[in-house]
C-alpha cells in the first residue's frame, strides 16, 4: 500500500462496546420498564433509544421524545469519543452495540422535524447517512 492511499483511507469504523442494557431491553415493550433500564444505565444508547422508540409508539408529546433522543445523542457522542472516534468517520449499523447511537440520531432527525428544526433535520439525516449507509437505510426506509 502506498503512502497515498493511507493517507485517503479515512478514519477506521467506530466499534462500541456492548452496552449493558442492551440484554435487558430483549422484548419489553412498557415505557415504565424501560424508564428502569435508563436508571440503572443512564449512559445506554440503546435505552435513550428504546425509550424515544417506545414514546413515539404510545404517541408521547413530540418535545418528550426530542429530549430521550437529544439525551441518547450525546451520551452516545461521549462513548463514541470514548471508543476511539474524532467526530467522523464510519459508525456501521452492521455492529450492534452501534445501533443505539444511529437510533437516537434518526429519533433526534424525525423529531426535530417535527418541531420545526429543519436545520437539525437535515444535519441529522447527513450525519446518519454518512456514518452508516447501511443504518440511514434501515432507519429512514423511504429515503
Amino acid at each position: 500500500m502506498s503512502i497515498h492511499e493511507d493517507l485517503m483511507a479515512g478514519p477506521p469504523p467506530t466499534l462500541l462496546p456492548e452496552d449493558p442494557a442492551a440484554a435487558e431491553l430483549t422484548a419489553v415493550t412498557d415505557p415504565g420498564t424501560v424508564a428502569d433500564v435508563v436508571r440503572r444505565h443512564p449512559a445506554s444508547p440503546i435505552a435513550w433509544a428504546t425509550l424515544g422508540a417506545l414514546a413515539t409508539q404510545h404517541d408521547a408529546d413530540v418535545v418528550t421524545v426530542y429530549a430521550y433522543a437529544r439525551v441518547g445523542y450525546h451520551r452516545s457522542l461521549d462513548m463514541l469519543r470514548r471508543n476511539g472516534w474524532k467526530g467522523h468517520g464510519p459508525v456501521p449499523w452492521e455492529h450492534e452495540p452501534n445501533r443505539g447511537f444511529l437510533m437516537c440520531l434518526a429519533l433526534l432527525a424525525q423529531s426535530a422535524k417535527e418541531i420545526g428544526e429543519g436545520d437539525e433535520w437535515d444535519r441529522c439525516r447527513t450525519f446518519l447517512r454518512d456514518s452508516s449507509p447501511t443504518g440511514f437505510e434501515a432507519l429512514f426506509p423511504e429515503g
